[in-house]
C-alpha cells in the first residue's frame, strides 16, 4: 500500500500546554494456546495485510479457512517459546518506562492491531481519562502498509468514530531517528561481546528483517528502501565490519523480497565463516519471530551448516537507550506538532 499525506494525517494542532496521550500501535499477538487461531482468523481478515482472493467478500471466510489451516503449527511455534506471544507485555512495559520518561504531561498507552487492547478499549479509555490530543506511534521502524499502514488506519477509522474532538498526530516512520540507530548499534556491541576478543573483529553481521511480497515494493511501498537505510545508518557506525542483510518469514507462492536469511548462512559458510552475529533489523520487541524463527529455526539452520556460533542480537524491547530514544522522538514530534 502506497503511502499519501491524506492516508498519515492527524487531526487538529496539538499544544504543549496540554496532556498528551502517546499511543503504540503494534501488531499484537495470542494471549493463549487457544487464542491462536482467533488470532490469526483476524490477521488475515485485513485486507491490508493480505488480499485473499475473490475480494472483500469471500476474504473473512477465506481467512477461517487459512487460520484453521494454520493454527496447528503456529501453536506448535507458540507452545515452544512459553505457550503465548510476548509481544503485550514488551509494549506494556515499553509504555510505563515511557511514562516515566517523559514525565506527567503524558500518558502512554498500548492499542494493538489484531489482538487487546484494540482501538475501541483503548480509545475509551483515552476518553475517560480526560485525553484531549495525542501522538500515535507505530513500534515499526520502517514503514510498510502492511503494518503501520494498516494500524494508524484502524487508529484513524475507531478515532473518527469514537473520540472525534480527539486532536492527534501521527509518526509514520522512524527508521533513521539517530537514537534509534545508537541504541541498535549498543544491542549489536553486546552481541558481539560473546566472541572471543581475538576473533571479534571478523565476525560479520548478519541483519534480518521480516519478508514483504515484492510485488507491493514494486507498488511503491517504502518499506524496502527503509530497511536499507536503517541498516546503512548503522554500519556508518561501525565502518569495515562485513555485513549482509537477509530476510524472514517467507511463506507462501509468491515471491518475496530476498535473499532469504539462509541462503546468506550458506554464502558466509562457503566463505569460511564460522561464526556469525545475527541482528533483527524490523523488530524492536521479541516476538516469534525472534524466540522461535531465529533462536530456534534459523540456530538449527546454522548448525546443519557448520556454522559453529550462531548468537542474535539482544532484542531492544525495554533498554534504556532505546527507551530515551522514543521519548526523544515524541518530544520532537510534539514540537512539530505544535500550533
Amino acid at each position: 500500500m502506497q503511502r499519501t499525506l491524506d492516508s498519515l494525517a492527524g487531526r487538529g494542532s496539538l499544544r504543549t500546554d496540554r496532556k498528551t496521550g502517546l499511543v503504540l500501535l503494534n501488531m499484537g499477538g495470542p494471549e493463549s494456546m487457544e487464542d491462536v487461531e482467533p488470532y490469526l482468523c483476524r490477521l488475515f481478515s485485513d485486507r491490508h495485510l493480505i488480499k485473499l482472493p475473490g475480494g472483500p467478500l469471500l476474504q473473512k471466510p477465506l481467512a477461517r479457512l487459512l487460520a484453521r489451516r494454520r493454527a496447528p503449527k503456529s501453536r506448535q511455534n507458540y507452545h515452544q517459546i512459553g505457550g503465548k506471544s510476548p509481544l503485550r507485555d514488551w509494549s506494556e512495559r515499553q509504555s510505563t518506562a515511557l511514562e516515566q520518561q517523559l514525565g506527567e504531561s503524558w500518558k502512554s498507552y498500548v492499542l494493538m492491531r489484531y489482538s487487546a487492547p484494540r482501538a475501541q478499549e483503548v480509545l475509551w479509555q483515552m476518553r475517560n481519562d480526560g485525553i484531549e490530543q495525542a501522538l500515535v506511534l507505530p513500534l515499526y521502524p520502517q514503514y510498510a502498509g502492511a503494518t503501520s499502514g494498516s494500524s494508524i488506519a484502524d487508529f484513524q477509522q475507531a478515532a473518527a468514530i469514537l473520540f472525534p474532538d480527539l486532536a492527534y498526530a501521527v509518526i509514520p516512520e522512524w527508521y533513521d531517528w539517530p537514537a534509534y540507530l545508537e541504541a541498535l548499534v549498543g544491542r549489536i556491541n553486546e552481541g558481539l561481546e560473546c566472541f572471543p576478543a581475538d576473533r571479534r573483529a571478523e565476525v560479520p553481521l548478519l541483519f534480518s528483517a521480516h519478508a514483504m511480497p515484492q510485488k507491493v515494493i514494486d507498488r511503491g511501498d517504502p518499506y524496502l528502501s527503509q530497511v536499507l537505510a536503517t541498516v546503512r545508518g548503522i554500519m556508518q557506525r561501525l565502518p569495515g565490519r562485513e555485513w549482509h542483510l537477509g530476510f524472514q518469514s517467507r511463506s507462501g507462492p509468491v515471491r518475496w523480497t530476498g535473499p532469504a536469511v539462509t541462503t546468506l548462512l550458506d554464502k558466509l559458510v562457503a566463505a569460511r565463516h564460522t561464526e556469525v552475529l545475527l541482528v533483527p533489523i524490523s523488530f524492536v520487541s521479541d516476538h516469534v519471530e525472534t524466540l522461535y524463527e531465529i533462536d530456534i529455526e534459523l540456530q538449527a539452520a546454522a548448525c546443519q551448516r557448520g556454522i559453529k556460533q550462531l548468537v542474535r542480537s539482544p532484542s531492544l524491547n525495554d533498554h534504556e537507550d532505546f527507551i530515551g530514544a522514543l521519548a526523544q522522538l515524541a518530544r520532537h514530534h510534539l514540537t512539530l506538532n505544535c500550533s
